[in-house]
């Protein structure tokens, strides 16, 4: 099977346009901030841009996009800067929001979460990943994202009690 070059499949321009909602996203779900999405997301391809990597497949080049953003949201989210400061309160704008009112509930609980549940359950539904594809990315055993999706699921159950499930 032949590599494919940075460009394969299209310029730069149509690589952003795929893997914009996914990258951005999963920034979103690790950062829980647009600001630091916004700096993840140009990151993220920034390196793309730079490495000049060769990719097996789509699938391949996939995976490094998932991997790099979530270790370009490790850096945002754990810098020394960011540790020491106490963040302003969130702008209205700069809040996520959905259409619904009960999209922004899901939202709110799934941000609740601790980052091992969360990433793998926003990665499951939101990205449609399979748990070989979430486990590759978050460089675990596929049990281990079945495990966390399970728990991921009570936990959220729980913090949706009442607006979803019966109590």
């Amino acid at each position: 099977m032949e590599a494919l070059p940075l460009r394969a499949g299209g310029g730069m321009e149509e690589i952003i346009d795929r893997y914009q909602n996914t990258v951005y996203g999963l920034a979103l779900a690790r950062t829980g901030s647009r600001a630091d999405a916004d700096d993840v997301f140009q990151e993220v391809f920034l390196a793309y841009y730079q490495s000049g990597k060769s990719f097996r497949d789509e699938e391949h080049r996939k995976a490094w996009l998932l991997r790099t953003t979530i270790n370009q949201a490790r850096r945002v989210t754990s810098s020394s800067w960011r540790q020491r400061t106490v963040p302003l309160l969130e702008r209205e704008d700069a809040l996520v929001q959905f259409r619904e009112p009960e999209e922004n509930r899901v939202w709110e609980a799934l941000q609740d979460l601790t980052e091992d549940y969360r990433l793998p359950i926003y990665l499951f539904y939101f990205q449609e990943l399979s748990t070989q594809e979430i486990a590759k990315a978050l460089a675990i055993r596929p049990g281990a994202v079945r495990m966390r999706l399970t728990r991921g699921r009570e936990q959220l159950r729980e913090k949706l009690k009442g607006a979803y499930f019966d109590e």
